[in-house]
């Protein structure tokens, strides 16, 4: 009978001693993670789409008609100031030239004749000023068919490259007729379009004399090697999208970037005293940002807040939080509104410090 009695303590023992295990074990399960924001001194970098267009970008066009006789350059090539680039046969125009050149030498035979009989008082003046008037004529004549017979060639009104060609050796050509594209490369305009209020931000955050210096993420994601500096800022804004253009000019001294491309411009700004939690810690709702917090009794309540900035991982928030709220950081989906919890504080310098975070 004793043993039996024996038997049935110590199994009442470890049934309750079971059960006090599973129930602290329910109370670890039942934790929950908080923290608090963290002020801290901090970088933020915009992104904005931008187009990037060569320094200069200018179409060659045929000015006179014929047949393209030659072609002296190549597709993507670099040329230079002065170069050329392509010959219209200028056998009309050279023709029409010896024309002009014969009847001005015919003139001024005349006007020399004409001038000896005048000094001879054979002749009136006014005999002298027609001959006058029809050598400058025929000198003028003769200008304008050296400028046609130059106009056949065309060459590279500056240092650039080559786009692909439009037309073919020995294609017909009419006055006006698109040859090819010419960039000038070696600075790049880049331009991106800006808010309203991020613009009215810019001005006001504008030191005199002072130009932003800005960088350009280029398509494959890399940073370029060179920073460029905004220079302009169109005059009015566009009134669908509330935005104003800038330009912003950058070196490209490899000739790496090209008319065309697109990227996004980077500008950096310093914050002070930012306001700092991680992204994990905010639920959203109907495109609003909340997180829940911590009142005096240990209950959580939604808050609604407002993000200025978004860095990996965390968000800065600009209206919502004061650096004294406690915030739920993990199993923000196990909870309900006024829920008590069981928490843990984690510091936040702990928090922030497992995050990827760019900040001073």
């Amino acid at each position: 009978m004793k043993k039996v009695l024996m038997i049935i303590g110590l199994c009442a023992s470890l049934f309750a001693t079971s059960c006090e295990s599973k129930k602290e074990e329910k109370e670890e399960e039942t934790k929950f993670l908080v923290t608090s924001p963290i002020e801290k001194d901090t970088i933020v970098d915009k992104d904005y789409v931008c187009q990037i267009r060569a320094i200069s970008h200018i179409e060659l066009r045929a000015l006179e008609k014929g047949y393209l006789q030659k072609i002296y350059v190549d597709e993507g090539q670099h040329v230079k100031q002065g170069q050329l680039m392509f010959q219209i046969m200028p056998m009309l125009y050279e023709a029409e030239q010896q024309k002009a050149q014969a009847e001005a030498n015919f003139a001024e035979v005349e006007y020399k004749n004409t001038k000896a009989l005048a000094d001879s008082n054979i002749v009136s003046k006014n005999e002298l000023a027609m001959a006058k008037a029809k050598l400058d004529k025929a000198k003028a004549e003769l200008s304008l068919s050296s400028v046609h017979l130059g106009f056949t060639q065309i060459k590279a009104p500056f240092n650039g490259i080559m786009d692909h060609f439009q037309v073919r050796l020995g294609s017909l050509v009419d006055e006006g007729d698109l040859l090819t594209t010419l960039s000038d490369n070696s600075k790049m305009w880049v331009y991106f379009n800006v808010p309203e209020a991020e613009y009215l931000n810019y001005q006001n955050g504008l030191k005199s004399n002072n130009k932003e210096v800005v960088k350009l993420r280029m398509a494959n994601n890399e940073l370029f090697d060179h920073s460029g500096i905004v220079e302009t800022i169109e005059a009015d804004f566009n009134n669908e999208t509330g935005n104003i253009a800038f330009r912003a000019t950058f070196p490209n001294p490899k000739g790496l970037l090209r008319h065309g491309e697109t990227g996004n411009i980077v500008i950096t700004t310093p914050l002070k005293h930012a306001l700092i939690i991680p992204q994990k810690a905010t639920f959203e709702v109907l495109e609003k940002k909340y997180v829940y917090v911590l009142d005096k009794d240990g209950k959580i309540r939604s808050r609604e807040i407002k993000v200025g900035a978004e860095l990996p991982h965390i968000f800065v928030v600009s209206s919502g939080l004061k650096p004294s709220d406690k915030i739920l950081l993990e199993g923000l989906r196990q909870v309900q509104e006024n829920e008590k919890i069981h928490y843990t504080f984690v510091k936040p310098d702990s928090v922030i410090s497992h995050l990827s975070l760019y900040a001073e």
